[in-house]
């Protein structure tokens, strides 16, 4: 039987954890890695094709003869119009962030281990959404294909046997049954609308956290995609983003905490 859902997962962000980039600097480190998740409904994948291919349109230029859409291409009333556009579309973000300067360079020194740790928590917040919405998506069995934008050097099978080994040991409160970890896979950005969309999610997210080459930050992206962003009774925290260590430990620049008022 087919998913009920499909989740895009892209990220934005490096996991170096030495050498942060610093104002006014080239090169370096991001100093925040955020995992996304853009879920729409299995029935409207294919759907997700035509809201990229308007926003391809509608943002001309040179991107506009392109297939595929990458939101750091695009200039700033290109990006606020691509927000315009995802906010009205019927899918869900999640995404869990972490401030890198705050993790010990020596606490995840093997391949991809930060990588596969953050994204844990995306896929917990993944299966309570799935699980949350089940009752109104009845078509297909209940579970999501997980489809990861391709990164050099990322083993996918190596992460299936990561959450095996979480599901096996009951580490985490992922609803394990909306989970299918055989179906996970990864594709090329260019070849999947979905992960074009979890794109512009990833970085709307970045650019509220992550100070550009001036030391500025940028929140309305995010705020303009605040609709599509998972929560509970107006609860985002607990469950569309997930900060690491939580918000309050982080400390955010005014900048920074500004831009996440809404969310807070």
């Amino acid at each position: 039987m087919m998913h009920s859902f499909v989740a895009y997962i892209d990220e934005s962000g490096d996991d170096g954890l030495a050498k942060f980039r610093e104002v006014g600097g080239k090169g370096g480190a991001s100093k925040w890695l955020n995992i996304t998740a853009c879920i729409v409904r299995a029935s409207n994948d294919l759907e997700a094709v035509s809201w990229r291919d308007e926003i391809r349109a509608g943002i001309g230029s040179k991107q506009s003869s392109k297939k595929s859409i990458h939101f750091a291409d695009m200039n700033h009333n290109q990006k606020r119009f691509a927000i315009q556009k995802v906010s009205g579309k019927p899918l869900r973000f999640v995404a869990a962030m972490s401030n890198k300067t705050l993790v010990p360079a020596d606490k995840y020194s093997e391949k991809n281990t930060l990588y596969f740790y953050i994204t844990r928590y995306v896929i917990e917040r993944l299966s309570w959404f799935c699980r949350d919405w089940r009752p109104h998506v009845r078509e297909g069995n209940g579970a999501v294909k997980i489809v990861f934008s391709r990164r050099g050097g990322m083993s996918y099978p190596n992460f299936q046997g990561y959450l095996e080994n979480l599901k096996e040991n009951h580490q985490t409160t992922v609803h394990w049954p909306v989970i299918d970890i055989e179906a996970v896979e990864a594709r090329d950005h260019s070849t999947r609308a979905g992960l074009q969309l979890a794109d512009i999610g990833a970085s709307a997210i970045a650019a509220a956290l992550e100070p550009d080459v001036y030391g500025n930050t940028e929140g309305q992206y995010l705020n303009g995609i605040s609709s599509n962003i998972y929560n509970r009774n107006g609860n985002y925290l607990s469950y569309g983003l997930k900060f690491l260590p939580k918000i309050t430990d982080i400390n955010l620049s005014q900048d920074q905490a500004d831009n996440l008022v809404r969310f807070r």
